[in-house]
Formats: C-alpha cells, structure tokens, sequence
C-alpha cells in the first residue's frame, strides 16, 4: 500500500484562510451547518422523488414519458445526494450527530453505502484528492485514463467519445458492483477499509436486500417487466450522468492538477494539504444559483474541499474570501465561468489523455 505525506510543517496558507472563516461566522453570529435554505431543498426534493416514484409505479403511461420520468427521477436522485446526502455524511447538514447520521442513511435509500462512501469520500478522495495510485474517484483504467501517470490503452484514443455512454451506467456499475468489490476485498482501491461493526454490516445487506425490493421487485410487480427495464434504465441514466459529470468537473478537467505514488511507495508531497486541495480542485459555474441550487454547492468544489464540514449554504458567500486569500498567497483559484465551458474543458481533457505520449 502506498503513503503519501504532506508538508505541513508551514502551513500557514490554512491557518489564514481559517481565522478569516471562522471570523466571518463570528461576526454573523451563525453556525457553520445547514440552516432553513437547506431545509426547504429537503422538504422539495425528497417528496418530489417519492411523488414521481410512486407514479411510475401506480400509473400507466407510454414509454416516452416513462423515460422522461425515470430520467427525472435519477436527476433528482443525485440533487438528494448533492444536497442532503452529501452535507449529512459530512457532518454538516445540522449540529445534532442524529439527524446527520439519519439523513446520511438517504444513500442507502438511493442504493449505495453510507459506511463505504465515508470511507471512499470523506477520508480518501478528500485527503488525497487527485493523487493516482490513491484516489479512488480517478481510478478508472483501464477504460478511462483520467491523468498523464496512467497507462495508455489504445481504445483512449477514442475515449472522449465513449466516456459519455460510462458515465450513464456509473450508477449502475456503482450500486451493483462495485460497493461489492470494495465489500468483500475489505479495501478502497489500494486502501484498506476500516472495520466495519455488526451494525455496519447489517445496513449494509438489509438496505441492499431493500434496494432490489423497491427498485427491481416491487416495479417488475406492478409495471411489467419490459415496463421495469425502461423505468429502471432511464434512471440510473439521469442518476449516473449527472453524479459523474459534477464530480468530474471538479477535478478532472484542464485547469487541475494531478499527482502519482507507486504501489508500496512513499510520496512527499511538497505543499501543505489545503494548498494541494486548492491545486487540484475546480469550481464551476459560480454565479449560477439554479445549478448551485440543484448541485449543493458542488460548483464550489474549493470551499467544500477546504472546508467539508461546513454546509454548502455557505460556499457562495466563502468563496470571496477563499478567492482573496489565493491572490494573497499567490496560488491558483481556478474558477471555470460557465458549466458549459467546464464540460469542454473536461472533455478536451480527456481527449488530450487518449493521446499517446
């Protein structure tokens, strides 16, 4: 297993950025988690998701409008995850541990693990964000070659045209597989996996038993088999593509950086860690406060690196802050204007990666 190791021995990038944070939520007089903007999202969005759910089921329609509401389905899935899932597991959705841990349970509803995705999410990617060989989330080879250390395969050459038609069964593949593999090899790409308790594994084998009740079992039932399938694809479609493309304009796209350990290799990295964070991350879209809205936040990718447990309600407004403090330390703030410019740059990426070089 490999190690890698940052140099915090100064780091004072960090310990700025947070007195000015912490000053800033002084001088307001409000906490750092989720408040009534958050709220709102949850009571909209879950409901939202079970109406159209229970639709699907109980009502007949043509296969037109059953792909267009599997579709919204998914997509709404992945706000659910965006917003109230993602804050939850993080800590940050409320102050109380209950209602975090309760609502961080909604990834189970939404078919993966709570105790996995911490393991993979939390500690993994956000320690070692875009470091090959460790993060988990740019291990995709050998179909896709997401930075310069990986091995080249001819099929990238054609990569950026197939990559789209991945990243639609993402979910699929995630739900169905992977939380397997990662269950039973007990490890996260090259790392480990913690111990999971009786608990742990409980929820993990009842909310998987639930997933195939709710989603194959239940609509196999009441829709017909042929009406399940295109329900059933349609939204892991809308889930997968749009979990994929907003994580991967995060960090996978031209304006970030990458770095690589070998297997059972120590690698230094010679930045403290939140220098890193800010190299490697994106932004997207920043001003657009429907995509903030439906992303949680997520178009902030540096603020919610930088800071995890703080909700994503907040990154708007910490995000001049976190800007002013990378001009004064002379550190890249790589904000991409548009989610349509950052969907090229990712793209434009990966086909430079198809590349062989």
């Amino acid at each position: 297993m490999s190690k890698v190791l940052f140099n915090n021995k100064n780091a004072v990038f960090f310990s700025s950025l947070k007195a000015s944070v912490d000053d800033y939520f002084i001088q307001r007089n409000v906490r750092k988690t989720g408040n009534w903007l958050l709220y709102t999202k949850t009571l909209t969005l879950i409901p939202a998701a079970v109406a159209i759910y229970i639709v699907l089921l109980f009502v007949s329609m043509p296969v037109a409008l059953t792909i267009v509401m599997g579709g919204s389905l998914g997509f709404l899935m992945a706000c659910i995850g965006f917003n109230v899932m993602h804050d939850a597991n993080h800590g940050s959705y409320s102050s109380k541990k209950w209602v975090n841990n309760t609502l961080g349970l909604s990834i189970n509803a939404l078919g993966g693990n709570n105790f996995i995705w911490k393991q993979k999410h939390n500690i993994i990617h956000h320690t070692y964000t875009n470091v090959d060989g460790v993060d988990d989330d740019i291990a995709k080879s050998p179909f896709i070659r997401m930075c310069r250390t990986q091995v080249w395969k001819p099929m990238h050459k054609i990569q950026h045209l197939y990559t789209p038609f991945l990243y639609a069964v993402s979910s699929l593949l995630w739900i169905l597989f992977q939380d397997f593999e990662k269950y039973f090899k007990r490890r996260v790409n090259t790392t480990v996996l913690s111990k999971m308790s009786g608990n742990d594994h409980f929820v993990f084998w009842f909310s998987k038993a639930m997933y195939v009740v709710f989603y194959i079992v239940l609509p196999v039932l009441l829709m017909g088999w042929q009406g399940w399938l295109v329900f059933f694809l349609s939204m892991h479609i809308g889930l997968g593509f749009v979990l994929a493309i907003v994580f991967q304009l995060a960090h996978v796209v031209e304006e970030t950086e990458f770095e690589a350990t070998g297997l059972d290799e120590t690698k230094m990295i010679e930045n403290e860690w939140a220098v890193h964070q800010v190299k490697t991350t994106a932004n997207f879209s920043p001003g657009n406060k429907i995509i903030s809205w439906f992303a949680g936040g997520l178009n902030y990718q540096i603020e919610h690196h930088l800071f995890p447990r703080i909700s994503h309600v907040h990154y708007p407004a910490l995000s001049k802050i976190v800007e002013e403090k990378c001009r004064v330390f002379n550190l890249p703030y790589n904000s991409i204007p548009t989610i349509g410019q950052a969907v090229y740059s990712h793209f434009r990426f990966i086909k430079e990666l198809g590349q062989k070089k």
